[in-house]
Formats: structure tokens, sequence, C-alpha cells
């Protein structure tokens, strides 16, 4: 067996649901290596729910193929998959303690009364609720059923966890703290994980493979810094974050650096991953955070990358500050942490 067979964990090939005439998920493949976390990330009805369904069993494809551990799952029942799911709403029970909650799986294997008390044990150590396993769900707090949740999903012991938007209910500080709670017992128990969320933020913090999805197709997979810095088109890259296009052509060529000349001034830039020649139209990506401002009068290598602009709004985002910048017609975001008091209206882009 090939050394990437043994690494693969789960393959999906061209798998694909339709409802109705709708083209829900639209020929979709991949691989997801064992103990990664791979993460779905797209806007509303992109698929990544349908995809994930599929992959549980709870919906079953109109074309295509799961396979998994080396064995095709594509039409297996979802109770005789050796996968487990937390649902955004958690699903849990509300007549039963924790404890039951955790041990329900267990005992529908019918698994010994001691092995479940002691792997509900076990369980509630991992995920730092001891001490709360008679307390019934409805008594917790929304981090806490989280902690259930996953608690019982993973006393399943399943090759494949699949994480259903599960911190969509949380408030923001508390989505924090539990996705790197999740993170944690990932990499803990080298677990391999598929999430789904619609959270950009989320997926780049939490993932070691994103794959960006729109309208049922798989637009780019790659790990985050992949698809941060070298998105594959302008859906990508507006995606996952703050983005500024610039439009222009290829001036020169040399080594791996390219001139882009753009109305606005010459940018020194490195060469993009298709093959590119002088006299192209392209359109460039820089993303906020690579925008430095400065006074007027700064000048830069042969005035390369420097661009006039003109401060118009400042908006706080945490110990940043995103600035927005007139040039000419185009409005550009900078990501910077000088304060408002200290930049002057008209400004240099560096």
């Amino acid at each position: 067996m090939a050394d990437h067979e043994r690494s693969t964990v789960l393959e999906i090939q061209n798998l694909t649901k339709r409802f109705g005439r709708m083209t829900a998920v639209d020929n979709v493949s991949f691989l997801l290596e064992n103990g990664k976390l791979m993460t779905f990330v797209g806007p509303s009805g992109c698929g990544k729910t349908t995809l994930l369904r599929m992959i549980s069993g709870l919906t079953e494809p109109t074309e295509g193929q799961i396979v998994l551990d080396g064995e095709d799952i594509t039409f297996l029942r979802a109770n005789a998959r050796d996968t487990a799911m937390v649902f955004q709403n958690y699903a849990l029970f509300p007549h039963m303690t924790v404890s039951q909650n955790i041990g329900f799986g267990l005992q529908i294997r019918k698994k010994p009364k001691d092995e479940v008390k002691s792997e509900v044990e076990r369980l509630l150590e991992l995920v730092q609720l001891q001490g709360l396993g008679d307390r019934k769900t409805q008594q917790l707090s929304g981090g806490q059923q989280q902690r259930v949740a996953l608690a019982r999903a993973l006393s399943l012991h399943p090759k494949i966890l699949l994480l259903d938007e599960p911190l969509s209910n949380l408030d923001a500080n508390l989505r924090v703290m539990m996705r790197e709670e999740i993170r944690k017992l990932q990499e803990q128990l080298h677990l391999s994980i598929i999430f789904v969320t619609h959270d950009q933020e989320e997926a780049m913090s939490i993932s070691d493979i994103l794959v960006v999805m729109n309208n049922g197709i798989v637009k780019q997979i790659g790990s985050p810094t992949e698809i941060y810095e070298r998105p594959i088109d302008e859906f990508v890259a507006n995606f996952v974050g703050y983005i500024n296009f610039f439009a222009g052509t290829v001036y020169s060529l040399s080594g791996d650096e390219m001139i882009f000349r753009t109305e606005h001034g010459d940018l020194a830039i490195q060469q993009p991953p298709m093959q590119v020649s002088p006299g192209d139209r392209l359109k460039a990506v820089i993303r906020p955070e690579s925008i430095g401002i400065a006074r007027p009068g700064h000048q830069t290598d042969a005035g390369k990358n420097v661009i006039e602009g003109c401060v118009v709004s400042n908006m706080y985002i945490g110990a940043i500050i995103r600035y927005t910048i007139a040039v000419g017609d185009q409005m550009v975001y900078s990501l910077n942490s000088l304060p408002w008091i200290f930049l002057p209206k008209l400004c240099l882009l560096l």
C-alpha cells in the first residue's frame, strides 16, 4: 500500500447531490489525511452542510463515491458508518443527565455498564466537565452543552468527527475559546475532523486544510496560508478577509519580480503562479495589512509601490484600525495600528 493511501482516512470522488433541478453539491473530490482538521467554508447555501451530511450518511448522494479508511460507504446507512457528528443545535437529550447523554452511544452498542461508566468519567475529564455528570443539560451554559455534544461524539471513537457549525450559537468570546479547545483536543487525540463554518476567521484559525465552496462547487483547496496568500480567483480572495484589487498591465518581468503598471502608479510585486507576459491585463490582489500609510514626501526605491491617497474614514477592529483611503475613484483599505490623530488626511500608501 502506498504511503499516501495509508495516511488517507477519507476519499471523496466526484460527489454530486441534486434536489430536483437544483445541484447542491457539484462533482466534488478531495482527500483527507489521517489526523488533520479540514474545514468546509463558504457563504450560506454553498453546499457545505449537504456535503457533510452525505459523508455522515444522513443524505444520499446522487453520484460519486465516499471511501472511509479504504471501505466504500457511499450508500451505507448512517448508524453503520464509523463517523460521529456534532450538530449546530447539539441535539442533546433534555430528559437525560450529562453522563447519560455522553454514554448514550455506548449503551446503544450494549457496552458493559462498568465500561460505560469508566469511559464517561474519562470524557468528562477530557472536556473539563468533572463534577457535572449528574446535571441536566438545560442547566448548563452554551459552552458546556457544546462540550457534552463533543464528548458524546468522541465516546464512539470515530474515524472521522464531523462538526456542523458547532460554535454558531455561542457569543464571540466563547466561540474563540471553544475553537481553541477543539483544536487542542484534535491535536491531543490525533483526530481526523471535518468542520463546517461560514465564519472566515474561524476557518482560518482552526484548520490544517480549507475547502472553499460557492454554489455547490469547490473553488479552492489548500492550507490557510495558501488560500489567503494565493487565492485562485476574486471570490476566494474576497471571501477570506478584506482585499484590495488593482487593475493594470504587466510592464516587465525580472526574476521573481514583476512590475505592474496601474493608473495610480507602478507596483513591484511577486510574479503570479500562472504564465504572464508583458502587456497582459491583470488584477493584483493586495491585502490591507500589506499596505502601510506614511506622510507625503516619503519615498522608497525609485518611487515603486508608493501611491498617493486621502484618508476618508477609520474603524477600530480590536487592537488595529481599518483605514479607508480614496485613491482616485477607488477605495483602498489598510489595516494599521497607527492612531488616527497621528495620520495626515493626505497620505502615501506603501
